[in-house]
């Protein structure tokens, strides 16, 4: 699916996403690129001793790397999140009752979401990574104040439960980052920035 922007300059490389996810997708498109989405399809399976921030950097550079050999004149965006309960990977619960319980564990606990992104061009020899972490710190939760959320506001399709971005901020009662869009999915000031650096000197 091709994302375009009304005053974008189409860039002298195609740009991909490496990713089917739509927030990955809204984030991208707030940068005016046109480009184009193509999941990378690849086992995303923990391997065994592998800590969460390995996880996150190895998936986000595998991802781009499998599209950019499908597109080697191509500028390919691969992007990860592991959030992490110490070393325990938290992935999506998938239904209100797995948010629910999901909530309840995380209830005055700290997580990191560690977010890696790699651009990779074959043609231009870019090998670019980055990675945000942003810790969440959950204020005490009721069972009552957790049943509200998830009536208002399904996250099974995030880690951990909850949408920062929107009434799930009021869960947190800290949140340490360097870039809040990380958090949703893709660090934007720093792939902003690299992007700048990749496409302004050919213009």
């Amino acid at each position: 699916m091709a994302e375009k922007h009304p005053t974008s300059t189409s860039p002298p490389s195609p740009l991909y996403l490496a990713s089917s996810s739509r927030y990955r997708r809204e984030l991208l498109a707030r940068l005016g690129y046109p480009f184009e989405c193509e999941a990378a399809d690849l086992d995303e399976s923990r391997r065994e001793g592998e800590s969460p921030v390995a996880l996150a950097e190895r998936l986000a550079l595998e991802k781009a790397k499998v599209v950019a050999a499908r597109h080697p004149e191509a500028i390919v965006i691969g992007s990860d999140q592991v959030c992490a309960l110490g070393d325990r990977c938290l992935g999506k619960p998938g239904s209100a009752q797995g948010q629910a319980a999901m909530l309840a564990q995380l209830s005055g606990q700290t997580v990191t979401f560690h977010t890696a992104v790699a651009v990779v061009g074959m043609a231009a020899g870019i090998w670019h990574r980055h990675r945000d972490d942003t810790h969440c710190r959950f204020r005490e939760l009721t069972e009552s104040e957790i049943a509200d959320y998830v009536a208002r506001e399904p996250a099974t399709d995030c880690a951990a439960g909850f949408k920062s971005e929107g009434l799930g901020i009021t869960l947190l009662s800290q949140l340490s980052s360097e870039d809040p869009t990380a958090l949703i999915g893709l660090p934007l000031i720093w792939l902003a920035a690299d992007l700048r650096a990749i496409y302004a000197p050919r213009r």
